[in-house]
């Protein structure tokens, strides 16, 4: 098994916040925010360059798997995190809304297709369901977040956070697409350089929100055993969702091809659309760190347990 060289380089960022918090206070982080604000923008406007609609037309036709994908994902993990809520403590809500927000978020799209390739999945339908998930998810993220932002005293205008998304996420996805036939190539061609510059905007936004953190204390009451704790929590949500999607894709009599491109999109969770979602939706509250904490831990996780689950339906024969 190779380690992921982004989770290494998401480990040394936040391992910088901690020993070199100052950058993101003041007028560095002023200067941070605007960096990041720049590239997120950047990030969609490539998204709507890279996004074909056509692959999208091929895709509609499997509407029961499409319908399975997005449910899981909009509306199963969501209620997964919500039915803990009665059990959460007045100290723990916060790591409670971290966790809500990681469940409300869209599904990540290259590493979902990549997987769904190596597994010999329905590779049209994994670029469906992983293209169209982040555009729903720029309207019931936000929903469902702002049932309970109310109860850790940040302020929280839905007008306002669909304005920033509208501005920042939207229009640049809008402005690829309206551009594609004249950058669509040079997009495509150029899709390494692109990725590395999307994490390299992630990994800038995390530090600024771990070091804002760090220098707000936010993680003094975090133990050693809690982080355990939050790490076998997002391993349990993924595994719970793994064998539900697998579970009813038997029911429906799918191919083996749709259930491993259900399987694999349906627990799959966007670290992007995490960092750039949580800079909107949680402006500068002083536990962003935490909030970006069980996407991370998730990350890491998903990477390593659909790499191992793909190679091994890879091997297959058709």
């Amino acid at each position: 098994m190779k380690i992921d060289k982004f989770v290494i380089a998401i480990i040394i960022t936040v391992i910088a916040a901690y020993i070199y918090p100052d950058l993101g206070k003041d007028e560095s982080a002023q200067v941070l925010n605007t960096l990041s604000s720049i590239g997120i923008s950047l990030i969609f406007f490539f998204y709507g360059l890279k996004l074909s609609p056509q692959q999208i037309k091929i895709g509609l036709k499997n509407w029961k798997l499409h319908v399975l994908i997005q449910a899981t994902t909009f509306i199963v993990f969501p209620l997964i995190v919500l039915s803990a809520y009665p059990l959460i403590t007045e100290d723990n809500k916060a790591l409670w809304l971290a966790f809500m927000f990681l469940a409300a978020l869209p599904s990540t799209v290259s590493s979902s297709v990549v997987m769904v390739s190596i597994a010999k999945g329905n590779i049209p339908a994994a670029i469906f369901n992983a293209s169209i998930s982040g555009l729903i998810g720029v309207i019931l993220t936000p929903l469902w977040i702002g049932l309970f932002m109310t109860s850790t005293g940040t302020d929280y205008s839905l007008i306002e956070v669909y304005q920033k998304l509208l501005l920042e996420i939207l229009a640049p996805v809008i402005l690829g697409l309206l551009l594609r036939r004249f950058l669509g190539a040079f997009a495509l061609k150029h899709s390494k350089k692109i990725t590395l510059f999307d994490k390299s905007v992630i990994l800038l936004i995390i530090y600024k929100s771990f070091s804002k953190s760090f220098l707000d204390r936010i993680f003094e009451n975090l133990s050693p055993l809690k982080l355990l704790a939050v790490l076998a929590v997002a391993i349990l949500i993924f595994w719970i969702v793994y064998f539900f999607i697998g579970f009813i894709a038997k029911r429906f009599h799918f191919s083996i091809e749709d259930r491993i491109t259900a399987q694999f999109c349906g627990t799959k969770k966007s670290l992007v659309h995490g960092t750039v979602f949580s800079k909107i939706l949680f402006q500068n509250a002083s536990f962003l760190g935490i909030i970006l904490l069980p996407i991370m831990m998730f990350h890491a996780f998903q990477i390593v347990a659909i790499s191992v689950i793909a190679a091994k339906h890879g091997r297959r024969n058709l």
